[in-house]
Protein backbone atom coordinates (compact mmCIF):
# COMPACT_ATOMS: atom_id res chain seq x y z
CA UNK A 1 0.00 0.00 0.00
CA UNK A 2 1.60 3.50 -1.04
CA UNK A 3 -1.37 5.51 0.81
CA UNK A 4 -0.79 7.42 3.75
CA UNK A 5 -3.91 8.53 5.83
CA UNK A 6 -3.49 11.67 8.14
CA UNK A 7 -6.86 13.01 9.60
CA UNK A 8 -9.29 12.65 6.54
CA UNK A 9 -7.28 13.02 3.85
CA UNK A 10 -5.11 10.49 1.81
CA UNK A 11 -2.18 11.58 0.74
CA UNK A 12 -0.53 8.72 -2.49
CA UNK A 13 2.93 9.17 -1.87
CA UNK A 14 4.10 7.04 -4.74
CA UNK A 15 1.78 8.51 -7.51
CA UNK A 16 0.38 11.76 -6.13
CA UNK A 17 1.73 15.53 -5.98
CA UNK A 18 4.30 16.66 -3.23
CA UNK A 19 2.67 18.14 0.06
CA UNK A 20 3.99 20.73 1.83
CA UNK A 21 4.14 20.72 5.51
CA UNK A 22 3.91 24.39 6.65
CA UNK A 23 5.68 24.97 9.94
CA UNK A 24 3.79 27.18 12.88
CA UNK A 25 5.55 27.80 15.80
CA UNK A 26 4.18 28.91 18.75
CA UNK A 27 7.25 29.75 20.78
CA UNK A 28 8.97 32.36 21.63
CA UNK A 29 12.66 31.41 20.50
CA UNK A 30 12.59 29.19 17.91
CA UNK A 31 15.53 29.70 15.62
CA UNK A 32 13.55 31.28 12.49
CA UNK A 33 10.19 32.93 13.34
CA UNK A 34 10.56 32.81 17.48
CA UNK A 35 8.04 34.81 18.92
CA UNK A 36 6.43 35.64 15.39
CA UNK A 37 2.74 33.39 16.17
CA UNK A 38 3.03 32.68 19.62
CA UNK A 39 -0.25 34.41 20.22
CA UNK A 40 -3.73 32.56 19.31
CA UNK A 41 -5.06 34.98 17.24
CA UNK A 42 -1.28 35.13 15.14
CA UNK A 43 -1.22 31.73 15.06
CA UNK A 44 -4.51 30.98 13.88
CA UNK A 45 -3.62 34.05 10.97
CA UNK A 46 -0.45 32.46 10.08
CA UNK A 47 -2.09 29.01 9.64
CA UNK A 48 -4.99 30.36 7.54
CA UNK A 49 -2.20 32.22 5.10
CA UNK A 50 -0.35 28.97 4.93
CA UNK A 51 -3.47 26.92 3.80
CA UNK A 52 -4.36 29.32 1.54
CA UNK A 53 -0.76 29.08 -0.19
CA UNK A 54 -1.30 25.20 -0.42
CA UNK A 55 -0.09 24.02 2.62
CA UNK A 56 -1.10 20.11 2.94
CA UNK A 57 -0.50 19.92 7.04
CA UNK A 58 0.20 22.20 9.70
CA UNK A 59 2.64 21.46 12.24
CA UNK A 60 2.20 22.55 15.67
CA UNK A 61 5.46 23.22 17.93
CA UNK A 62 5.40 24.46 21.24
CA UNK A 63 9.44 23.74 21.72
CA UNK A 64 12.54 24.89 19.84
CA UNK A 65 14.84 22.43 18.94
CA UNK A 66 17.46 24.75 17.34
CA UNK A 67 20.90 23.73 18.76
CA UNK A 68 21.45 24.80 21.99
CA UNK A 69 17.34 24.79 22.67
CA UNK A 70 16.23 24.60 26.50
CA UNK A 71 14.26 22.25 27.30
CA UNK A 72 10.55 23.28 28.86
CA UNK A 73 8.11 21.37 31.08
CA UNK A 74 5.41 19.22 29.42
CA UNK A 75 2.94 21.51 30.98
CA UNK A 76 4.11 24.84 29.30
CA UNK A 77 4.50 23.22 25.91
CA UNK A 78 0.70 21.95 26.21
CA UNK A 79 -0.31 25.33 26.86
CA UNK A 80 1.45 26.51 24.65
CA UNK A 81 0.01 23.98 21.57
CA UNK A 82 -3.53 22.59 22.87
CA UNK A 83 -5.55 26.16 22.22
CA UNK A 84 -3.80 26.52 18.91
CA UNK A 85 -4.67 22.82 17.77
CA UNK A 86 -8.13 23.08 19.22
CA UNK A 87 -8.92 26.36 17.44
CA UNK A 88 -7.61 25.38 13.90
CA UNK A 89 -9.39 22.33 13.97
CA UNK A 90 -12.43 23.96 14.73
CA UNK A 91 -11.79 26.13 11.51
CA UNK A 92 -9.69 24.20 8.91
CA UNK A 93 -9.83 20.84 7.50
CA UNK A 94 -5.96 20.48 6.60
CA UNK A 95 -5.04 17.80 9.00
CA UNK A 96 -2.50 19.11 11.77
CA UNK A 97 0.50 17.32 13.12
CA UNK A 98 2.18 17.68 16.33
CA UNK A 99 5.80 18.18 16.64
CA UNK A 100 7.02 16.86 19.90
CA UNK A 101 9.32 13.91 21.99
CA UNK A 102 7.18 13.85 24.86
CA UNK A 103 4.33 11.17 25.50
CA UNK A 104 2.62 13.30 27.96
CA UNK A 105 2.30 16.31 25.08
CA UNK A 106 1.84 14.00 22.56
CA UNK A 107 -1.44 12.26 24.22
CA UNK A 108 -3.31 15.72 24.89
CA UNK A 109 -2.06 17.20 21.03
CA UNK A 110 -3.66 13.87 19.43
CA UNK A 111 -6.51 13.60 21.97
CA UNK A 112 -7.09 17.35 20.82
CA UNK A 113 -7.44 16.77 17.47
CA UNK A 114 -3.64 16.41 15.95
CA UNK A 115 -3.58 14.09 13.36
CA UNK A 116 -0.03 13.08 13.44
CA UNK A 117 3.13 12.70 15.71
CA UNK A 118 6.33 14.44 14.23
CA UNK A 119 9.22 13.21 17.27
CA UNK A 120 12.49 14.39 16.63
CA UNK A 121 13.65 11.49 18.65
CA UNK A 122 12.31 8.62 16.28
CA UNK A 123 10.55 7.48 19.33
CA UNK A 124 13.52 6.84 21.50
CA UNK A 125 13.60 9.34 23.86
CA UNK A 126 10.70 8.85 25.60
CA UNK A 127 9.62 5.14 26.37
CA UNK A 128 6.37 5.76 26.50
CA UNK A 129 5.34 7.66 23.20
CA UNK A 130 5.11 4.79 20.94
CA UNK A 131 2.54 3.23 23.14
CA UNK A 132 0.33 6.41 22.59
CA UNK A 133 0.55 6.98 19.32
CA UNK A 134 -0.55 3.11 18.54
CA UNK A 135 -3.44 4.32 21.41
CA UNK A 136 -4.89 7.17 19.24
CA UNK A 137 -4.20 5.26 15.99
CA UNK A 138 -2.17 8.02 14.92
CA UNK A 139 0.62 7.95 12.17
CA UNK A 140 3.91 9.20 13.42
CA UNK A 141 6.95 10.49 11.67
CA UNK A 142 10.07 8.82 12.42
CA UNK A 143 13.42 11.24 12.50
CA UNK A 144 17.04 10.51 12.74
CA UNK A 145 18.54 11.85 15.83
CA UNK A 146 21.19 10.94 18.25
CA UNK A 147 22.19 11.93 21.47
CA UNK A 148 26.16 13.22 19.84
CA UNK A 149 27.58 13.45 16.42
CA UNK A 150 28.50 10.04 15.17
CA UNK A 151 32.16 9.68 15.01
CA UNK A 152 34.29 6.39 13.50
CA UNK A 153 37.23 4.64 14.94
CA UNK A 154 39.32 4.83 11.76
CA UNK A 155 39.25 8.26 11.15
CA UNK A 156 38.14 10.78 8.67
CA UNK A 157 34.89 9.74 7.14
CA UNK A 158 33.49 6.93 5.91
CA UNK A 159 30.66 7.60 3.58
CA UNK A 160 28.93 4.18 3.32
CA UNK A 161 29.79 3.82 6.98
CA UNK A 162 27.43 6.78 7.96
CA UNK A 163 24.42 5.82 5.69
CA UNK A 164 24.52 2.66 7.10
CA UNK A 165 24.21 3.64 10.07
CA UNK A 166 21.21 6.31 9.27
CA UNK A 167 19.20 3.41 7.86
CA UNK A 168 20.26 1.24 11.04
CA UNK A 169 18.84 3.94 13.51
CA UNK A 170 16.07 4.51 11.39
CA UNK A 171 15.19 0.60 11.60
CA UNK A 172 15.30 0.77 15.01
CA UNK A 173 12.77 3.65 15.29
CA UNK A 174 10.49 1.28 12.67
CA UNK A 175 11.08 -1.65 14.84
CA UNK A 176 10.11 0.48 18.14
CA UNK A 177 6.85 1.43 15.92
CA UNK A 178 5.97 -2.10 15.17
CA UNK A 179 7.03 -3.42 18.24
CA UNK A 180 4.32 -1.14 20.16
CA UNK A 181 1.16 -1.72 17.44
CA UNK A 182 1.81 0.90 15.17
CA UNK A 183 1.22 0.00 11.40
CA UNK A 184 3.83 0.28 9.23
CA UNK A 185 1.46 2.10 6.91
CA UNK A 186 1.42 4.69 9.42
CA UNK A 187 4.93 5.46 9.66
CA UNK A 188 6.78 8.05 7.43
CA UNK A 189 10.64 8.57 7.82
CA UNK A 190 12.71 11.93 8.15
CA UNK A 191 16.97 11.90 7.76
CA UNK A 192 17.06 14.52 10.19
CA UNK A 193 18.68 16.80 8.80
CA UNK A 194 20.56 19.13 10.97
CA UNK A 195 20.52 16.72 14.36
CA UNK A 196 23.84 15.37 15.07
CA UNK A 197 25.38 15.78 12.14
CA UNK A 198 28.21 16.97 10.79
CA UNK A 199 28.31 19.58 7.67
CA UNK A 200 29.35 17.17 5.58
CA UNK A 201 26.65 14.60 7.00
CA UNK A 202 24.53 16.79 6.67
CA UNK A 203 25.20 17.41 2.94
CA UNK A 204 25.53 14.03 2.55
CA UNK A 205 22.03 12.92 4.17
CA UNK A 206 20.23 14.94 1.02
CA UNK A 207 22.75 13.58 -1.89
CA UNK A 208 21.79 10.21 -0.58
CA UNK A 209 18.06 10.50 0.34
CA UNK A 210 17.19 8.29 -1.92
CA UNK A 211 18.63 5.34 -0.48
CA UNK A 212 15.69 5.53 2.34
CA UNK A 213 13.26 4.58 -0.43
CA UNK A 214 14.11 0.43 0.14
CA UNK A 215 12.49 1.24 3.21
CA UNK A 216 9.45 1.43 1.12
CA UNK A 217 7.70 4.31 3.36
CA UNK A 218 6.94 8.17 2.48
CA UNK A 219 10.01 10.63 3.20
CA UNK A 220 9.66 13.99 4.79
CA UNK A 221 12.61 16.25 3.88
CA UNK A 222 12.81 19.17 7.20
CA UNK A 223 15.09 21.32 5.31
CA UNK A 224 14.10 24.48 5.38
CA UNK A 225 16.34 27.67 6.50
CA UNK A 226 18.35 25.17 8.45
CA UNK A 227 22.27 25.33 8.75
CA UNK A 228 23.62 23.50 5.74
CA UNK A 229 22.71 26.09 4.27
CA UNK A 230 23.99 29.05 6.22
CA UNK A 231 27.34 27.10 6.75
CA UNK A 232 27.24 26.32 3.15
CA UNK A 233 26.78 29.47 1.33
CA UNK A 234 27.90 31.67 4.44
CA UNK A 235 23.94 33.10 3.89
CA UNK A 236 22.15 34.99 7.22
CA UNK A 237 18.76 33.30 8.00
CA UNK A 238 16.69 35.37 6.15
CA UNK A 239 18.65 34.85 3.10
CA UNK A 240 18.23 31.01 3.08
CA UNK A 241 14.96 30.67 1.30
CA UNK A 242 16.26 29.98 -2.25
CA UNK A 243 18.53 27.47 -1.21
CA UNK A 244 15.61 25.78 0.67
CA UNK A 245 14.03 25.75 -1.87
CA UNK A 246 16.37 24.10 -4.41
CA UNK A 247 17.07 21.38 -2.05
CA UNK A 248 13.72 20.58 -1.51
CA UNK A 249 13.58 20.00 -5.28
CA UNK A 250 16.61 18.42 -4.82
CA UNK A 251 14.68 16.16 -2.53
CA UNK A 252 11.92 15.75 -4.81
CA UNK A 253 13.43 14.37 -7.03
CA UNK A 254 15.15 11.43 -5.03
CA UNK A 255 11.55 10.61 -3.80
CA UNK A 256 10.59 12.86 -1.05
CA UNK A 257 6.68 13.38 -1.20
CA UNK A 258 6.51 15.77 2.35
CA UNK A 259 8.62 18.80 2.99
CA UNK A 260 8.41 21.14 6.58
CA UNK A 261 9.15 24.41 5.41
CA UNK A 262 8.46 28.21 6.24
CA UNK A 263 7.85 29.79 3.37
CA UNK A 264 4.40 27.64 1.78
CA UNK A 265 4.06 29.85 -1.72
CA UNK A 266 7.33 29.59 -3.22
CA UNK A 267 8.35 25.82 -2.05
CA UNK A 268 4.53 24.80 -3.10
CA UNK A 269 5.03 26.54 -7.08
CA UNK A 270 8.70 25.03 -7.22
CA UNK A 271 7.73 21.35 -6.12
CA UNK A 272 4.52 21.75 -8.67
CA UNK A 273 6.05 22.47 -11.27
CA UNK A 274 9.12 19.63 -9.89
CA UNK A 275 6.21 17.25 -10.05
CA UNK A 276 5.40 18.34 -13.83
CA UNK A 277 9.08 17.44 -15.42
CA UNK A 278 8.88 14.22 -12.75
CA UNK A 279 5.56 13.26 -14.19
CA UNK A 280 7.38 13.74 -17.93
CA UNK A 281 9.91 11.26 -17.02
CA UNK A 282 8.10 8.75 -15.50
CA UNK A 283 6.27 8.98 -18.68
CA UNK A 284 9.34 8.48 -20.79
CA UNK A 285 10.68 6.09 -18.45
Amino acid sequence: MHSLKIGNKVFDWKQGPAVVMGILNVTPDSFSDGSQFNTLDKAIDHAAQMIQEGAGIIDVGGESTRPGYTQISAQEEMDRVLPVIEALKARFEVPLSIDTYKSKVADAALGAGADLLNDIWGLQYDDTIASVVAKHHKPVCLMHNRKEIPTFSQGGYPLETYLDLLEADLQKCIQTALDAGIERDQLILDPGIGFAKTLEMNVDGVAFVDRLQKFDLPILLGISRKSIIGKSLNLAMEEREEATIALNVIGRMYGCHIFRVHNVLGNVRALQMTDVIRKAKNRIC
